[in-house]
């Protein structure tokens, strides 16, 4: 029986770790000598001169140098791209049901199974977002794939993903994410049909939202993100070893003869990470009104306006609603960020029975959205006692201050529910112009 897998704990801190003993040069980061004859090599998260305060970087120390490959060449990249101007504009409410999972006699790895839903920007300017679903039934072999655009935030809905970096291996069920940040080298196995959804920033990097009133403690604790421990591989690969990268919104492959798995121990901030989202500390109302959904996000990419995103991932767990005179649900909105939903499990509270496990919903820009018929009057009628509410549900938003274009694929797979705007029509006229507060309850 194989080991558990140990990490390291905690957001934003500086880590080390050797799969050696003494592996990690003393003192400085680039010996003459490394030890057991190591190759130093360092991969930047950001600018050399950023501020301390968002100055990343690590030092890996490898058995053969990254640069050791092939030259690169255009690979297929099936229905991923990063041309959302190519998408018509479409300003309709729009929903999915679950994204159809690969059969046992089409075999599709996890970079052959993303496909792009929608975005905005550009990954060469850096700056702007894309997401994206992952569909996949087999394991990447001989392969890894980095994203030269951006980082990637990885949501599984259903299966659990083994993914193999150079900084060690993390094991990430449904219910936990994942970042995989600029630049790192990973490979997925699978050992069952798997699906999932993927955010992508160009911008910068994820981080933990500022408390403000709530004070030091809430929502997502740093100590419960978990980064792999040193692991390598010294294997010479006679048939080579693929290497995809993400570049400018294409793909392209290159042939390596060992593993890129081959580092022996590293040191610095700029880790991938993983995060269980039952860890997350709600924080709500006690007293009245629907407080706004900012207050479950568990990471944010921030723009240069303060307090505006570029992405955040928030979720919906459950939790205890207690609000007194108040329409307990999501109020009906129209909103300057764009909010594309999934749902991991179980029924989402806003509309429990046409949101779908493993599918999703896009609610663009100024678009109106809200509870659908069921959920408006059944709130509006029911006793205000105090309810655990979304028991066995995690559904989830990334949110965005880009306008999104969905693309082609995305607006005509058959997954598209060409019915989702009827889920308010049944909406009743309540007005009643007699109306004194005597009646009111």
């Amino acid at each position: 029986m194989s080991e558990p897998l140990k990490y390291l704990a905690g957001f934003g801190n500086e880590f080390q770790s050797e799969a050696l003993p003494n592996a990690l040069p003393e003192g400085q980061n680039n010996p003459q000598k490394c030890p057991y004859g190591l190759y130093a090599e360092q991969l930047s998260g950001s600018a050399f001169t950023s501020p301390r305060h968002s100055n990343v970087r690590t030092w890996l120390y490898r058995i053969r140098p990254s640069v050791q490959h092939e030259p690169f060449s255009h690979a297929e990249a099936g229905h991923l791209t990063n041309d959302w101007p190519a998408g018509p504009a479409n300003p309709n409410q729009l929903r999915w049901n679950p994204f159809r999972l690969p059969s046992d006699e089409h075999r599709v790895d996890f970079v052959e199974g993303l496909s792009s839903i929608c975005g905005a920007g550009d990954p060469c300017s850096r700056h702007g977002i894309g997401i994206y679903v992952y569909c996949c039934n087999r394991s990447m072999e001989n392969m890894c794939f980095y994203n030269s655009d951006g980082d990637f935030l990885i949501v599984p809905q259903k299966g659990t993903l083994v993914i193999t970096t150079e900084f060690g291996v993390m094991e990430v069920r449904s219910g936990e994410i994942c970042v995989i940040q600029q630049g790192m080298r990973f490979n997925v196995a699978v050992n069952e049909s798997s699906r999932g959804y993927v955010l992508e920033v160009y911008d910068g990097h994820f981080t933990l939202p500022d408390l403000g009133p709530i004070g030091a403690n809430g929502l997502a604790n740093p100590r419960d993100f978990l980064t792999p421990t040193a692991a390598f591989d010294d294997v010479i690969v006679p048939g080579g070893y693929v290497v995809i990268s993400k570049f400018q919104g294409q793909l392209f492959s290159a042939k390596q003869f060992h593993s890129p798995f081959d580092v022996v121990a590293w040191h610095g901030n700029y880790v991938p990470y993983k995060y269980d989202l039952d860890k997350f500390n709600v924080v709500n109302s006690v007293s009245f009104d629907h407080m706004d959904p900012s207050i479950f996000t568990v990471l944010t990419c921030q723009s240069q306006k303060p307090g505006v995103a570029i992405a955040d991932f928030v979720i919906f767990p459950p939790r205890w609603s207690v609000q007194e005179h108040t329409f307990r649900p999501p109020y009906y909105h129209r909103n300057c960020m764009s909010e594309f939903m999934g749902l991991i499990k179980g029924r989402y509270e806003a509309k429990p029975e046409g949101s779908q496990p493993g599918g999703a919903t896009l609610h663009s820009m100024m678009t109106p959205h809200g509870p659908d018929t069921q959920c408006f009057e059944g709130a509006s009628n029911a006793d205000l006692k105090a309810e655990k509410i979304a028991l066995g549900a995690m559904a989830f938003m990334f949110e965005s201050s880009l306008s999104m274009r969905v693309t082609k694929w995305a607006q005509g797979i058959s997954s598209l529910d060409e019915d989702y705007y009827k889920c308010w029509s049944g909406l009743k006229n309540h007005f009643d112009p007699d109306w004194k507060p005597e009646k009111a309850t």
